[in-house]
């Protein structure tokens, strides 16, 4: 029973947050309708986002194929969902109790404190519970004293990250509805920090002047096609036509195959959009509930993806130049003696974007920029820091690739450290 909490119901994020919005809409005392009608659609617009990832994840995977193939390299790829998978085979049941207590600590401190944020992304949840169990079990502690502590930890994390995003929020959205809860707060921070200091809130990416000729660009999902079409071709041409027809595309020409891709991945983008366009019709009004009647003014913290829709070319914008960031932190980082980290696809698109999106909100198109590059060189660094913090547990090839398990896992690393 422990475990189907724990992993089936706590751990699918769609049902946990369809359990929050069913929550608010029977203390709302809403009709029967209203109250299956609204946790079905809540649900749904998250498994549409999970649909829309999956695509992207699916076609961003043959594009780190064919990059690492065309340039040979080799090197720490970071993954969130592969650290996991590792560690939950010694770290299962300390990771289960952190993440079950920390999310009814979120809810406490909600309800204590000024910082009135409900942390809705479980997944993430999951990840950073899971991170705090293996650097505290190695660091020496055990039992109750580590499952207090931990909830603690995560629970002060699910309030603080989306409290300090929260300015930048009010910005992006145009009110004060939703937060973000996700854990690469602390490159989104610093985005929309440089972008308020260094760049232009007017020159917005969304007014970015196209000329007649190439009208058909306004539409976003034209220009993401086109974008990811013309990378997948030129890598493409780098890993060679034997290698992708034989490895990758099962026969189907390269360039074709190349031209697929980039519209599969735009696809995904629009899929991910609409999933998120519905979840938020939903959410906000059911959260009412929750806020009302268990912590007043409460504001749900969703994922990433949630910022997309306010800055449909910064998302792109942010995740090219996020990537660049990382090619070049690439190169730069065996010069400081640091692990060489092959820039991950999956968290340069979600946290690049998203960075995008805060870099402009702030400080329009050189603040999508400036922040986006900040945010690759973060996600590059930091994970390479924390490497050594994980290293003495057998974690070899991969590593947290989010900003926020960086700075907390080395924190974290260096405060155990001290007790030792």
């Amino acid at each position: 029973m422990a475990e189907l909490i724990m992993n089936d119901i706590l751990g699918t994020p769609a049902i946990l947050v369809g359990l929050f919005a069913l929550l608010g809409l029977l203390l709302q005392k809403k009709s029967s309708a209203d109250t299956v009608s609204g946790t079905l659609k809540t649900i749904m617009g998250f498994v549409i986002i999970g649909v829309g990832a999956g695509v992207l994840i699916s076609s961003l995977d043959f594009f780190s194929q064919m990059f690492e193939r065309a340039f040979n390299i080799r090197g720490v790829i970071p993954n969130n969902e592969a650290v996991v998978a590792v560690a939950q085979q010694a770290f299962g049941t300390e990771t289960a109790m952190i993440m079950l207590f920390g999310m009814v600590a979120n809810i406490v401190i909600a309800r204590l404190t000024p910082f009135k944020y409900i942390f809705l992304t479980g997944h993430h949840t999951l990840f950073m519970a899971c991170m705090i169990a293996v650097i505290l079990s190695t660091g020496g502690m055990s039992g109750v004293p580590l499952v207090i502590t931990g909830s603690i930890i995560l629970g002060s994390l699910m309030v603080f990250f989306p409290a300090i995003l929260q300015p930048y929020m009010r910005q992006i959205t145009g009110n004060d509805d939703i937060a973000l809860g996700h854990f690469g707060s602390v490159g989104y921070f610093v985005s929309g920090t440089i972008g308020k200091y260094f760049g232009n809130k007017e020159k917005t990416t969304e007014d970015i002047k196209v000329p007649k000729s190439l009208g058909f660009l306004r539409d976003t999902s034209v220009a993401v096609s086109l974008t990811m079409a013309i990378l997948f071709i030129v890598v493409a041409l780098f890993a060679g036509s034997t290698y992708i027809e034989t490895e990758l595309s099962e026969g189907m020409n390269f360039i074709i195959f190349s031209i697929m891709q980039g519209i599969t991945f735009a696809a995904g983008v629009y899929v991910v959009l609409a999933g998120v366009r519905m979840l938020l019709a939903e959410i906000v009004p059911a959260f009412k509930g929750i806020a009302d009647k268990i912590v007043p003014n409460a504001k749900p913290a969703l994922d990433a993806p949630v910022v997309f829709p306010f800055a449909p070319n910064a998302v792109i914008i942010g995740f090219l130049f996020s990537f660049l960031a990382g090619l070049g932190s690439m190169f730069i980082l065996p010069v400081f003696g640091l692990a060489l980290i092959v820039p991950g696809l999956v968290p340069h698109f979600f946290t690049g974007a998203a960075a995008g999106v805060f870099g402009n909100a702030m400080g329009g198109r050189r603040g999508a920029i400036l922040g986006a590059v900040t945010n690759g060189i973060l996600i590059s660094f930091l994970p390479a820091l924390l490497l050594p913090v994980l290293g003495s547990i057998g974690f070899e090839g991969t590593t947290f690739g989010d900003s926020d398990f960086g700075v907390v896992g080395i924190l974290l690393g260096w405060l155990m450290s001290l007790f030792n």
